[in-house]
């Protein structure tokens, strides 16, 4: 057991990942941990490594496995303020940025919360048409969005649902399209580098269900080999391999890769109805997947799934309540990416003295 507030680092598998524990704490063996701090403030430590994460992982001396051994991180020489006034000063900078990208990200899991939870209780639950049927206004609406509900259930090839809802196989309700990689080794097909593409590992790293950007751009030759071609804003884009499931809303033109099914806007049923439609329903998702090297969900398995169709009027409700809530949390997610990127900015150059504190909170007061 060590005592924290503590600083960990990946030692196999995920070396340069740095983290900094608030708690008590029992270190992994596949971790390397900061026995003493020798007096120094122990959150700029933390910020000192984060700030030369990319020199810990050049230290990999794995072969299958990335490794880094400790022998080769003790003789590094390294620089930093001996104040431990300025380290504080420096940490608390960079730590009131990272409170504000966590306060950022925490309003916006409570939004997506609120989204998935009137989903859950306008398709799922039926909880509007259940207080119609006993005589009761349903809650959290107006009058105007309570009339567009029936007053009854009746049995479907999925159970009890709405009156006049109906049952649609998902590739009638929706388009689902898939991707391609053109060929890496031409250069033609990704220089100039123009058009956004992605693959799922875009996704694996987000913090919210919305793409902002990809890793890498296609040339317009490059898109010219997709058939898919640029799919617009506002496309849902569902990973259906390594892993199945991963879900964002995009907000740049893109092209995919074939690790994707996109479903477009146009459909009966918008993307964002979609992405909370494929949350609610992925373990059917998932056991409609095969493969031998590694499961995948195709199109072919995909539009099948059966699927309650509400009325259009009520997709419309949703989409609009869903839509604000969607819309703000789009909005604290470019923050949270800006202020981001401005830490990693701050941060080497803070640490190395080669911006100095009323410089650096100049630059924070700004953004």
């Amino acid at each position: 057991m060590v005592q924290g507030p503590g600083v960990v680092l990946g030692r196999k598998g995920v070396v340069g990942s740095v983290h900094f524990i608030t708690q008590d704490f029992w270190p992994h063996d596949t971790s390397l941990w900061v026995k003493d701090f020798h007096g120094n403030d122990r959150r700029f430590v933390y910020y000192f490594f984060r700030a030369y994460a990319k020199e810990l992982s050049a230290l990999d001396v794995g072969s299958a496995n990335p490794t880094l051994n400790r022998n080769h991180v003790h003789p590094i020489g390294v620089s930093w303020p001996r104040s431990l006034e300025e380290q504080c000063s420096i940490s608390d900078l960079l730590g009131e940025i990272d409170d504000r990208i966590t306060l950022l990200r925490e309003t916006n899991a409570t939004l997506e919360a609120i989204a998935q939870a009137l989903f859950k209780s306008w398709f799922v639950d039926f909880d509007p048409v259940r207080a119609k049927m006993e005589g009761r206004a349903p809650e959290g609406m107006d009058e105007a969005i309570a009339a567009l509900f029936p007053d009854a259930l009746e049995e479907s090839e999925l159970g009890w649902a709405p009156k006049g809802w109906r049952v649609l196989p998902i590739g009638d309700a929706v388009e689902a399209t898939g991707g391609a990689t053109p060929d890496t080794k031409n250069p033609a097909f990704w220089t100039p580098a123009v058009h956004c593409w992605t693959t799922p590992k875009d996704l694996s790293g987000i913090d919210a269900p919305v793409l902002l950007d990809t890793e890498r751009k296609l040339s317009g030759q490059g898109l010219s080999k997709i058939g898919s071609g640029l799919l617009p804003v506002g496309t849902l884009l569902l990973s259906s391999r390594a892993p199945i499931g991963y879900l964002a809303i995009t907000h740049v033109p893109l092209a995919i890769n074939q690790g994707y099914i996109a479903i477009p806007p146009g459909g009966l049923l918008p993307p964002l109805y979609m992405l909370y439609w494929c949350r609610q329903n992925m373990d059917s998702i998932k056991a409609r997947a095969n493969g031998s090297t590694f499961m995948e969900i195709s199109k072919k398995a995909f539009r099948p799934i059966p699927a309650l169709i509400p009325p259009p009027e009520i997709v419309n409700a949703f989409a609009e309540a869903a839509g604000a809530l969607f819309d703000r949390l789009i909005e604290n997610e470019k923050q949270a990416q800006t202020l981001s990127t401005l830490r990693d900015t701050l941060l080497p150059r803070l640490i190395s003295g080669q911006l100095r504190l009323p410089e650096a909170q100049a630059l924070v007061d700004k953004v």
